[in-house]
């Protein structure tokens, strides 16, 4: 059987309110029941957890990088089907990537807008291929996608097709698995 993933940006942090866990958990139980792996950091808290969760709940499979500092200080799921060790956050952002086929960014602080950019110029460039979901969970993004709209029609980026919003989990699923091509994980790593 063919797999295919879903990397998933998000917050690690857990002081943040329930309703964005809640949130992440129901993107990953989409996810799931999308039939897609969910590609992740691999984290024990947050968002990223709360993802996890919700996709192995949902009977799905779990992928989690994380570079080796991490490791050592124990910031792993313990939950993961699967966890790949990297020597560097560079090499942890470019193997979420290839491991994935499309990317959802839940809402989170400037690791995530990291991955997020990231991810974004990559599209832009032409280095991945996969669709980009901006998950605007209870309006969280709505000032840097105010922002993103500014930067465009001040012509510093032409934004037109390198990232679809999305409302609820569903919606981020649904958007980001669109056209997919599909490939096995077991390909890559």
């Amino acid at each position: 059987m063919e797999s295919k993933g879903i990397v998933i940006y998000g917050a690690s942090s857990c002081d943040i309110e329930p309703r964005y866990m809640e949130w992440a958990r129901a993107t990953g139980r989409a996810i799931a029941r999308s039939g897609f792996t969910l590609v992740s950091g691999g984290g024990r808290g947050g968002l990223m957890a709360a993802a996890i969760d919700g996709a192995k709940e949902a009977g799905g499979r779990t992928v989690g990088v994380l570079p080796d500092f991490m490791m050592k200080r124990g910031w792993n799921h313990r939950g993961l089907d699967s966890t790949l060790i990297t020597t560097s956050m560079h090499e942890r952002k470019k193997t979420m990537a290839d491991l994935s086929c499309g990317a959802i960014a839940l809402p989170g602080g400037v690791g995530t807008l990291d991955e997020l950019f990231e991810i974004i110029t990559w599209r832009q460039l032409g280095l991945y291929e996969g669709n980009v979901v901006i998950a605007n969970a209870y309006g969280f993004y709505d000032m840097l996608l105010a922002h993103l709209k500014h930067t465009d029609s001040e012509r510093f980026m032409r934004a037109h097709g390198l990232w679809t919003v999305a409302e609820t989990p569903e919606e981020a699923v649904r958007a980001v698995s669109a056209d997919l091509t599909i490939y096995d994980i077991g390909d890559k790593y």
